[in-house]
């Protein structure tokens, strides 16, 4: 009798001691998921500028306090599809900051000459394709012609950098919205009429030249690419404008100046 109690108290402490085990085994898997689960949504809820290099907190601030007239304003009203992958918020908040970065200075600015984004997830090559074996991908962006009128191609990769690196004095998105403030007037040429006075055309020539003839002659700090005409010159020149304004008002004032009258932007004093 005694043995068959010891037995029942031996059995009876085995299971208390399983299912303790068990019970912690899930408590401690509980509380794995849940903590899990709420490192996910800090991470949610943390400011991307933590994330992407200040990105986001750059540009939304400057929302509240833009001089627009919400019901005549019209920002993009275009779609923006994402080629082969999903977009993500950060995707169009960056597209959207290459739109607005450049009009930032008027009121009322429609962009009459787009109908669409397409966002590609890597650089591409003159055909359109960016396939990982092509070793021709170095395309970041284009403002399209032809059958591609009225669309505009990015690349994901260039649009991040773009963001990302504040100091190279390049950004491919605003790059690319400045070729399609130029284009408004149907010529992409350098002169963007819609924001230039014509009191300002020639002088504006006179030192597209001039600036041209010195990055050919490697005697100047503006990218390379900016020498190749006058539509390139106007777009290079502007990411300079508006990623490192404080040295191009340094190196180039007659520049720097022309291109606060334009942008009707004084981004410092």
């Amino acid at each position: 009798m005694d043995i068959q109690i010891e037995w029942w108290i031996e059995g009876i402490a085995g299971f208390a001691i399983l299912g303790l085990s068990l019970g912690l085994v899930i408590a401690v898997m509980w509380i794995t998921r849940v903590s899990r689960k709420l490192k996910q949504e800090q991470f949610r809820n943390r400011s991307l500028s933590s994330k992407y290099g200040k990105i986001t907190e750059q540009f939304l601030p400057l929302v509240d306090s833009y001089p627009w007239n919400s019901e005549k304003f019209r920002f993009l009203g275009s779609p923006i599809d994402g080629v082969q992958f999903e977009l993500e918020e950060l995707d169009k908040i960056l597209i959207a900051a290459s739109a607005v970065i450049p009009v930032f200075g008027f009121k009322e600015w429609h962009y009459t000459n787009l109908s669409g984004i397409l966002l590609y997830p890597d650089y591409f090559n003159e055909d359109m394709q960016f396939s990982s074996k092509d070793n021709s991908r170095n395309i970041g962006g284009i403002v399209g012609n032809g059958r591609f009128e009225k669309q505009m191609i990015l690349s994901k990769k260039a649009l991040y950098h773009g963001f990302q690196n504040t100091t190279d004095k390049s950004n491919t998105g605003i790059h690319e919205f400045v070729h399609l403030i130029d284009k408004i007037d149907d010529q992409t040429d350098g002169v963007p009429e819609r924001l230039l006075e014509h009191q300002y055309a020639i002088p504006w020539l006179n030192l597209i030249h001039k600036e041209i003839e010195a990055i050919n002659d490697n005697h100047s700090d503006i990218r390379k690419y900016g020498g190749t005409n006058q539509a390139e010159f106007f777009a290079v020149a502007s990411e300079y404008f508006f990623e490192r304004p404080d040295l191009l008002k340094k190196k180039h004032p007659d520049l720097y100046k022309m291109l606060v009258k334009c942008f009707n932007q004084k981004p410092i004093s």
